[in-house]
């Protein structure tokens, strides 16, 4: 009997070790639709409205996964990510997702902010000490101090007052001259460009898309005492399982690299070569606002995780209240709907991601109220239904940034719901 417990007992210290290690990345699981209340029958029209795009030369080649309940219910690749060489999209084709990027800085800051390293109400300076005299632009007079200061919280809902650079705004010429998001410039590089230019308006009056999420990651940077990369790879793409998302494309899988594709409607012709992309070379610059280059299976995995509340295979990465605070509207009630080109009407934000707060037949017929996402400048969309546990997740590169492939696929999606 002793000698039993004694060889149990050397047997469990033997094993504790390698239970302590991260065991494999088990792969999303895939389901029958039927099981989870989805249609196979209306899910399979996705194919032909895709291919119809296709056909009418309004989309060279795309990827599209759709998740109900935490299972893959549909996930097809269509047509070509390179045309010159004939290379047909795969599951594992490398996209420039540009802005969805922000989700995952955003989701970065939050981390820190449950750990305690920084407080969503702390004003920006005291992480960085070089926007500590803020100004606000003033039509046809001086700039006035920024007041109140803009904060963590503002950068994540773009609310802070900080511009791209991209209007005609006597703002936008500062911007201009800084470059601030040149690839040759490193994060606090980059802020120490815009320090002195003035915000557009007082922080927390107006929602602005600006370099919010840059200088969010700056202030990750600061706040974790890593680079921005390390931060994200040990604490999100190791421990997540996404091996293929990071800040440049490593040489043995250049070939994986999608070319992108631009032009108008009917016209679309090759105009960034994978080969020849900018990705393939790690820049100083890690933008946090639209930097990251990954693949369709890669990014659910991150989606799945914000949509189970914070935890993905048996490992919390952040609290169910703060997930909530980052999908659900937090502006305030002076800003009824956020703004790019044109009012996007029962569109609200949230600390890191658009929020559907009311339905707008004109602006967003298939969407459904408290669905949230956002997109990438090459055209990549995504969202999430909480109401109906559905990730939908599309991917091209296309520019300019059009809706083409997510408004053939949205109302099918919802039409396969059987409950």
């Amino acid at each position: 009997m002793i000698k039993f417990q004694i060889s149990n007992l050397f047997l469990l210290f033997f094993l504790l070790p390698l239970c302590a290690k991260e065991l494999p990345h088990q792969p999303l699981p895939v389901g029958k639709p039927e099981d989870v209340g989805m249609s196979s029958e209306t899910l399979a029209r996705i194919d032909p409205a895709v291919e119809n795009l296709i056909e009418k030369k309004r989309l060279a080649g795309g990827s599209i996964i759709v998740l109900r309940k935490g299972h893959i219910v549909y996930q097809k690749q269509f047509g070509l990510a390179n045309r010159t060489e004939k290379k047909n999209v795969k599951k594992d084709t490398l996209f420039r997702i540009y802005s969805m990027t922000k989700g995952i800085t955003s989701a970065a800051a939050m981390m820190l902010f449950n750990e305690g390293k920084l407080d969503l109400d702390d004003p920006i300076s005291k992480h960085l000490p070089e926007f500590k005299n803020l100004t606000v632009w003033k039509k046809n007079g001086n700039p006035v101090p920024a007041k109140p200061a803009p904060t963590i919280r503002d950068l994540l809902r773009h609310t802070a007052g900080f511009s791209y650079g991209w209007s005609r705004h006597p703002v936008d010429a500062f911007y201009k001259k800084a470059q601030p998001l040149n690839r040759n410039k490193s994060l606090a590089e980059m802020t120490q460009a815009i320090a002195n230019a003035p915000l557009l308006y007082q922080p927390g009056t107006q929602w602005v898309y600006g370099i919010n999420t840059d200088i969010l990651a700056r202030v990750v940077e600061v706040a974790s005492g890593k680079t921005f990369e390390n931060f994200l790879q040990s604490r999100f793409f190791t421990p997540l399982g996404m091996p293929d998302t990071g800040f440049h494309v490593p040489a043995e899988k250049a070939h994986r690299l999608a070319d992108v594709f631009g032009g108008r409607d009917g016209l679309l012709v090759t105009t960034e070569p994978g080969k020849d992309s900018q990705f393939l070379q790690q820049p100083a610059h890690q933008s946090g606002g639209g930097g990251l280059v990954s693949t369709i299976n890669d990014y659910a995995r991150f989606l799945q995780m914000i949509a189970n509340g914070g935890t993905f295979q048996g490992k919390r990465y952040l609290k169910k209240e703060t997930v909530k605070l980052m999908t659900t509207n937090q502006l305030p009630d002076q800003i009824p709907a956020i703004s790019l080109g044109e009012t996007r009407h029962g569109t609200g934000f949230g600390l890191g991601f658009s929020v559907r707060t009311a339905s707008d037949k004109r602006w967003a017929p298939d969407s459904v109220i408290g669905e949230y996402g956002w997109g990438g400048m090459a055209s990549t969309h995504y969202w999430i239904s909480p109401k109906h546990d559905l990730i939908v997740v599309t991917m091209e590169q296309t520019l300019p940034y059009n809706w083409n492939l997510e408004q053939a696929v949205k109302p099918i999606v919802y039409q396969a719901l059987k409950n």
